[in-house]
């Protein structure tokens, strides 16, 4: 093994370890603060693994409890207002450069609850990106917005599915501004 693939295989492994590491911080401390009315929402962690053009993006966030709630009249449901705080790492595929980068995130999504178990949402927010090239791509700057619109359905009490599709761009802020699109296949574990 040469230096170079030594190099990558040892940020891969610590790239993994540190989100194992933040993924088990989050989720210990959401369990102790957790109430004992496990059917109210109190907030959760979530998994996302999403695919794009010539990379891929992998996820781990942190929700609220929700911060706005407001009932429809008759069977048009509930309508959540649910802070989304995360980090994700993109990866490039191939020999495209750089091939890889870390994104931070906080996202309001709103989630419509149409039924006890299924749902869609929307939400847009500020994320940063730890570089302005990836994947071949000059992405014009670190700050970007991201726009999200899924839906997703409540397997238990405490557990959800759900798919994504995601837009990040800085809304030509500054050139160039090409975006970059994924879509997403989501779990989180909700306390």
């Amino acid at each position: 093994m040469n230096a170079n693939n030594y190099n990558i295989t040892k940020r891969r492994f610590k790239t993994r370890q540190f989100l194992l590491t933040l993924f088990c911080t989050m989720t210990v401390a959401a369990a102790t603060s957790a109430t004992a009315n496990s059917l109210d929402p109190q907030g959760g962690v979530s998994l996302h693994y999403g695919v794009g053009e010539h990379y891929k993006r992998y996820t781990l966030n942190y929700e609220t409890a929700p911060i706005w709630t407001t009932e429809f009249g008759g069977s048009w449901g509930r309508l959540d207002l649910t802070p989304e705080l995360g980090a994700s790492y993109w990866t490039a595929d191939g020999s495209r450069s750089p091939g890889n980068a870390w994104q931070f995130s906080a996202i309001p999504m709103f989630r419509w609850w149409t039924s006890e178990r299924f749902y869609i949402e929307a939400g847009v927010g500020a994320t940063v990106f730890t570089r302005t090239r990836f994947a071949d791509k000059n992405i014009g700057s670190a700050f970007q917005f991201g726009d999200h619109i899924g839906v997703g359905f409540l397997l238990t009490p405490n557990n959800r599915i759900g798919l994504r599709y995601s837009h990040f761009s800085n809304a030509g802020i500054k050139r160039p501004n090409p975006g970059l699109d994924t879509v997403q296949v989501t779990y989180t574990y909700q306390f």
